[in-house]
């Protein structure tokens, strides 16, 4: 009788450490995955980075069309490709990357075919319709990738994926003339790169915050002149100036937003890139010569590109805390209760 054969034994799956939110609301929980394959159109990148956002907020407590569970968060992912899918090109084994909020597009869209690939139809985003970047690697389609420039870091580049790009293109966007001024309104995670950005743009920069602790630091960021709106009368102050170009809100205070509408030029733009939780208060009156008023979120890939290419060529550079990906529940919960520094930033 022949003898039994020994099965031999299956090679282990090769395992990564990530964090994800399994349901609606739950807590971030550090788990053990199997390390994902590229498919057709993506790649795989080795995460070197991975901010941490307030978005990230949101999209865990399911507010976005689309979320899917459990999720890894994270969308300011900075890393290194280790695998290449079908159908890539352009890309290769050992690029420095980026992805951000916006985590592809399908290219056969109305919004798409008119080359808005930010609305587009069916996108995708990081930590809500795809896996993010609180992990070891992460899969990201190959039209949703920006390389880093070689003088960033990965801790000073994963930020300029979403707080970075988001300010840049709201500034781009503001059409505040050359040497024009420029209010960027709370000097936060967004708000401190929105200076330094609007320093190297060349325009006069009024720093607006609550309390006078951050007078000092938006000075050394830059900033020209830094009101105090808990003692002064904001609107008032921009206009003894002459009113401002334009002005980059960056706050969640709906009131405040509606506050400063009045310290515009009678031409001058709002740009609101803060989500408030209540309506910003506007009279007929004061847009009816010419103001505007209008939005600004994330940047595609490209857009994240100039946004780095920019802090890397001009010395713009986040403020940033660091954290290991094994510490993402403190990491958050310091962001949320604005206990960090002005951005934080997961290391695996």
């Amino acid at each position: 009788m022949a003898a039994a054969k020994i099965p031999s034994r299956m090679a282990e799956t090769p395992m990564m450490r990530a964090v994800q939110v399994s349901v609606r609301s739950g807590p971030l929980e550090l788990v053990r995955r199997p390390i994902p394959q590229p498919s057709s159109g993506e790649v795989r990148v080795k995460v070197s980075a991975c901010g941490v956002c307030h978005s990230d907020n949101s999209a865990i407590s399911g507010h976005f069309p689309g979320q899917i569970y459990p999720i890894i968060p994270g969308h300011e992912i900075i890393g290194a490709i280790d695998a290449v899918g079908p159908n890539v090109t352009g890309w290769a084994i050992g690029e420095r990357v980026g992805a951000g909020w916006f985590a592809g597009y399908c290219g056969t869209c109305d919004r798409c075919k008119r080359g808005d690939f930010m609305t587009c139809l069916n996108r995708e985003i990081h930590g809500v319709t795809r896996d993010g970047g609180y992990a070891e690697y992460v899969i990201c389609s190959a039209n949703a990738l920006a390389r880093v420039p070689d003088d960033l870091s990965d801790i000073a580049a994963a930020p300029m994926l979403c707080a970075g790009v988001t300010v840049y293109n709201a500034l781009a966007r503001s059409c505040a003339p050359p040497g024009g001024r420029v209010a960027i309104l709370g000097i936060g995670g967004l708000g401190h790169l929105a200076v330094q950005f609007a320093v190297k743009f060349g325009y006069h920069v009024v720093a607006i915050a609550r309390g006078a602790t951050k007078a000092e630091k938006s000075a050394q960021l830059g900033a020209h002149r830094y009101i105090d709106s808990t003692t002064e009368d904001v609107a008032g102050v921009l206009k003894s100036l002459g009113g401002v170009h334009a002005i980059i809100a960056t706050v969640t205070d709906a009131p405040s937003i509606s506050r400063v509408i009045d310290g515009l030029t009678i031409d001058g733009r709002l740009v609101v890139v803060g989500v408030p939780g209540a309506p910003i208060e506007i009279y007929a009156h004061q847009i009816l010569y010419g103001r505007t008023i209008t939005g600004s979120a994330g940047g595609t890939a490209i857009e994240s590109e100039d946004a780095m290419k920019c802090a890397a060529r001009s010395g713009v550079s986040p403020i940033v805390e660091t954290f290991s990906i094994d510490d993402a529940s403190q990491a958050f919960a310091r962001t949320m209760e604005g206990r960090a520094n002005l951005r934080v930033v997961l290391t695996p």
